[in-house]
């Protein structure tokens, strides 16, 4: 496995593949990997000859600059892990070389999309993100692109932006990795504390409770959404969570849906202690009811 920390050194690699005619399967990430890091990184091993991995903190994607400073550097554990997968490349640029001016000058946005949820709980995060992905799919120029369906608005942000810039790379979701309780497998679960971790599993039963209400209801309403969305909101307070939102969406564009829409997802945000956590499900409808 090849370590890179250098543009230069990296494009080397991609013109070597390149001209021997390789299929590149990248996995962003921003390091302090777990579990479902490393699935992603399997499902590009099934897919591409060569995987990149890129490890970077990207700053202008946090909206509070105490999380960027607490996250964790873990650059070193990182790289054996992705060593045992048989990982190709690493790929750990510097801020400065990212950002040589030292602030986002150009950015890339994606409206509508990047705007509500976790765009409206956190101005500014989708440019970062979309912004940092571009730079590195210019940089990678990979044919495949592999995203984690945990953060599922993030993974709208991405297919938006390709689709909209025409950018030739295939994107593919992979749904979340679970703990065995249930819990989304996520770098922000390291903020909980020994109680929290015990009650963190409550917030993907309440997803799970929320769609078999809709079963019960056995219509799509938007009245029905909304009772459906405010029960949950309280089930999530008297079990020690501080809500932020808890929405059923259509999934191809997070907007409400409406009488006739079939798939759909059920997002929730919600402060445990320290850790910020997200979660989803998915959910297919036919003929109003659940499939």
């Amino acid at each position: 496995m090849q370590l890179v920390h250098q543009i230069e050194e990296l494009h080397a690699h991609i013109r070597t593949w390149r001209r021997n005619g390789e299929t590149i399967a990248f996995v962003p990430t921003m390091g302090n990997l777990h579990g479902g890091h490393l699935t992603l990184v399997e499902r590009a091993k099934a897919m591409g000859t060569k995987v990149v991995v890129s490890i970077f903190v990207n700053p202008a994607q946090f909206d509070r600059p105490e999380d960027l400073a607490a996250y964790p550097k873990t650059l070193d554990a990182d790289c054996g892990y992705l060593a045992k997968l048989n990982t190709d490349l690493v790929f750990a640029p510097t801020p400065e070389s990212m950002y040589p001016t030292g602030k986002l000058r150009t950015k890339v946005e994606a409206p509508g999309i990047s705007d509500i949820l976790e765009g409206e709980k956190r101005p500014g995060h989708f440019t970062g993100v979309a912004t940092v992905v571009c730079k590195l799919f210019n940089l990678v120029e990979p044919d495949i692109a592999i995203f984690g369906e945990k953060d599922f608005q993030q993974l709208l942000v991405v297919r938006q932006m390709v689709k909209d810039l025409n950018i030739n790379v295939q994107i593919v979701g992979v749904t979340a990795v679970r703990e065995a309780d249930g819990l989304a497998m996520s770098s922000r679960n390291g903020y909980l504390t020994p109680e929290q971790r015990q009650q963190a599993p409550y917030l993907h039963q309440t997803l799970q409770e929320a769609a078999q209400q809709m079963v019960a209801q056995g219509q799509v309403t938007e009245e029905g959404f909304e009772s459906i969305q405010q029960i949950m909101i309280g089930h999530l307070a008297e079990h020690g969570f501080r809500p932020e939102y808890f929405e059923v969406r259509r999934a191809n564009d997070l907007q409400i849906p409406t009488r006739g829409d079939e798939n759909l997802v059920i997002l929730v945000s919600a402060w445990l202690g320290k850790a910020r956590l997200i979660d989803n499900v998915q959910v297919f409808l036919k003929d109003g009811r659940i499939v």
